[in-house]
């Protein structure tokens, strides 16, 4: 059995969000290409994922927000927003695939076929809250497939942990008031969405169960470790999870264009060990980590390599 699984599909690249945008399908175009060319492809088991159907992405997002998008890009309207997600003719159904492909991650490893998987998916999603689409994501792939889990599998306890340099706040906003999923974002701040502040702490039977952990602009490897060792594994084994997500953005990296913090493709490496440690001990070694951003192609294909390195 290979122990770590590479989810992709070819139709990932049909969203087109048009000349210029930051989240275009080269993301995933030089990350294969790359991937290609080390050692690492040969050891993956490759998985191609079919679309999620409406009822489970129904498991995060109401029916009129699901029609929504379908009605409006189907219609051909080119944003969703105030300016910043762009869609095609194409992108709801390449949506669908996209949170499709969460889920196959999850039904391989939670039936044990698999042990890791990364979900090399388009469009991202941890910006989508359930009624609302912003910053590039349409339906929130990793809320889904935590959601998904605890339905189909039993998994009670699931962590997320979000370490791309916007804040999570869909992924924030779904949880905020629930005790089953303990939600971890390590970002920009203070930077956009605006959200992510370390007095956000998740209300009612969620509160304690959502940690913000705030860097500033600049910040290098040494403070993101800090902070896991201080904050973050502390408090995953407080939490000791069923099942660990990761949002995987790659774009606090110091050659991303969008942010300003310093870190290597090295350093995506070392906090994946870290979560490492935590799934052995908690998760049976299961983890399902979904991309997110990241916007320089070289700084990307680079920093997932590292990341699949250090899961394999």
């Amino acid at each position: 059995m290979r122990s770590l699984g590479f989810i992709y599909h070819q139709d990932y690249l049909k969203h087109n969000t048009g000349i210029g945008h930051p989240e275009r399908s080269q993301r995933l175009e030089m990350l294969v290409q790359h991937l290609l060319g080390t050692p690492l492809w040969g050891t993956m088991s490759h998985l191609r994922p079919a679309p999620a159907t409406v009822d489970l992405i129904n498991l995060v997002h109401p029916e009129r927000y699901i029609s929504m998008i379908k009605v409006r890009c189907r219609q051909g309207e080119h944003v969703l927003d105030d300016g910043d997600t762009h869609v095609c003719k194409d992108s709801y159904d390449v949506a669908l695939l996209a949170a499709g492909g969460v889920l196959q991650a999850i039904d391989e490893v939670m039936a044990g076929k698999i042990t890791r998987a990364f979900c090399a998916v388009r469009p991202p999603g941890h910006h989508a809250e359930s009624s609302t689409v912003m910053g590039f994501c349409l339906f929130n792939n990793v809320a889904i497939g935590a959601r998904y889990a605890q339905r189909r599998y039993g998994a009670e306890r699931i962590a997320i942990v979000d370490w791309d340099v916007h804040h999570g706040n869909g992924t924030q906003q779904i949880f905020y008031e629930d005790d089953s999923v303990f939600y971890v974002s390590l970002h920009q701040f203070p930077f956009y969405p605006g959200t992510g502040a370390a007095g956000e702490r998740g209300t009612g039977r969620g509160e304690g169960f959502t940690m913000n952990c705030p860097m500033g602009a600049g910040s290098v490897e040494k403070d993101y470790i800090d902070a896991f060792q201080t904050h973050v594994l502390p408090a995953l084994h407080r939490f000791q999870p069923h099942l660990l997500l990761i949002s995987a953005g790659f774009d606090a990296h110091a050659d991303d264009p969008l942010a300003g913090i310093s870190l290597s493709e090295d350093s995506f490496g070392r906090m994946t060990e870290m979560l490492m440690e935590i799934s052995a001990k908690y998760c049976n070694g299961r983890i399902v980590s979904v991309l997110e951003g990241g916007y320089n192609l070289k700084a990307l294909a680079r920093s997932v390599e590292s990341h699949l390195k250090a899961m394999s």
